[in-house]
């Protein structure tokens, strides 16, 4: 079994395999002082297909893409996602992307919040005008990270449903392609409005949905922990047992729907590690109960772990990973029990994804 670990920072992206999940390769700088808030494996081919959302403060947003595992790299001459005019808006990151149900159908959440579709595998984009056409968009405003789609789940076998969630304004579905899309946030707190359960205005930072049971899913909001039951038409908070609900990860292991990952952090005022010690929290009951796992992670750590900057591998026995905003990046080959380093000193990391080749 080989691990390849693509690991997105603000100063470029590193490449680390393993094949063990112990000792490591690194490689790098790959597209080196660019922003790559989001990488992406496409692993419905022999070889995976490596995407990565590069942003240079010279040339502006792109996407580039690598057929074999980063040695070498695709860049199109024009730009591969881009508004329409009439949008009257210009693309200023890629955050997130996701292989849809569909063969070569790959997506992209985008700042601000829209969402693109690929069909020949992540090389050229269309805007889904469904979502961005949408009553609401208006009212939609920026995070303090900014106005983006970071979050996107593709329903596992079913091609026209997708569920997305951005900051700020919540959680939306389609179940005709994108043509049309309903706002999903009944239950999620917005403690920030006048109407602290509204419609639509939340500040959701994450969600999952494991994809042997797609009527499940997690979310992590601005101060909340949920999960739904429902396909995401209901939320309940799943927070108790957490030191804090704010923060940004959530992930889901591979094959236990049950099992859920998350690094909370102290309070949105407060973007540290509650009481300065790196722990991963593991619900091994769907959100009922949770245990912090610290074997192998520092302490003391006044940092934190981004929203795309943890993420597992499919290996019959998962291995976890997280990467810092003090640019070390973890692994776990047991599911989480113990960590070690797989390469340290790197610049912010924002975005770390992990594929078995």
């Amino acid at each position: 079994m080989t691990v390849v670990l693509a690991i997105g920072t603000r100063k470029g992206m590193w490449l680390a395999t393993s094949e063990d999940r112990a000792s490591w390769e690194v490689t790098g700088p790959h597209h080196p002082m660019t922003d790559v808030y989001a990488v992406g494996f496409d692993s419905r081919r022999s070889t995976p297909r490596l995407l990565a959302g590069i942003t240079s403060e010279h040339y502006g947003p792109s996407v580039a893409f690598s057929d074999d595992l980063g040695r070498t790299w695709q860049e199109p001459d024009h730009a591969p996602i881009a508004f329409p005019e009439d949008t009257g808006a210009a693309l200023a990151r890629v955050w997130q992307f996701a292989p849809g149900a569909a063969p070569d159908v790959v997506y992209a959440g985008v700042q601000p919040s829209a969402l693109f579709r690929s069909t020949d595998g992540g090389q050229t984009f269309e805007l889904v005008r469904g979502l961005w056409d949408h009553p609401h968009r208006e009212h939609w405003t920026p995070g303090f990270g900014g106005q983006a789609i970071h979050s996107i789940v593709p329903h596992p076998t079913d091609p026209a449903r997708l569920t997305v969630a951005m900051s700020t304004g919540g959680v939306y579905a389609t179940e005709d392609g994108g043509e049309t899309w309903q706002a999903r946030n009944q239950g999620i707190k917005a403690y920030f409005l006048p109407d602290q359960y509204p419609e639509y205005g939340q500040c959701v930072h994450r969600i999952a949905q494991h994809p042997d049971r797609p009527e499940r899913f997690y979310a992590q909001n601005h101060h909340g922990v949920y999960r739904s039951d429902d396909g995401a038409l209901t939320w309940r908070s799943i927070a108790e047992g957490l030191p804090s609900d704010f923060g940004f990860p959530m992930v889901v292991h591979p094959h236990r729907p049950d099992v859920v990952y998350n690094f909370p952090l102290v309070a949105d005022g407060r973007r540290f590690a509650p009481e300065g010690r790196c722990a991963v929290y593991r619900s091994e009951d769907a959100g009922r109960s949770w245990d912090a796992l610290t074997d192998g992670l520092p302490e003391p750590f006044w940092n934190a772990v981004m929203r795309d900057a943890m993420c597992v591998d499919d290996a019959d026995q998962a291995g976890v990973y997280i990467g810092t905003r003090s640019g070390t990046v973890f692994a776990s080959r047991d599911e989480g029990e113990h960590w070690r380093p797989v390469v340290q000193n790197l610049p912010d990391v924002l975005s770390v994804r992990a594929v078995v080749v």
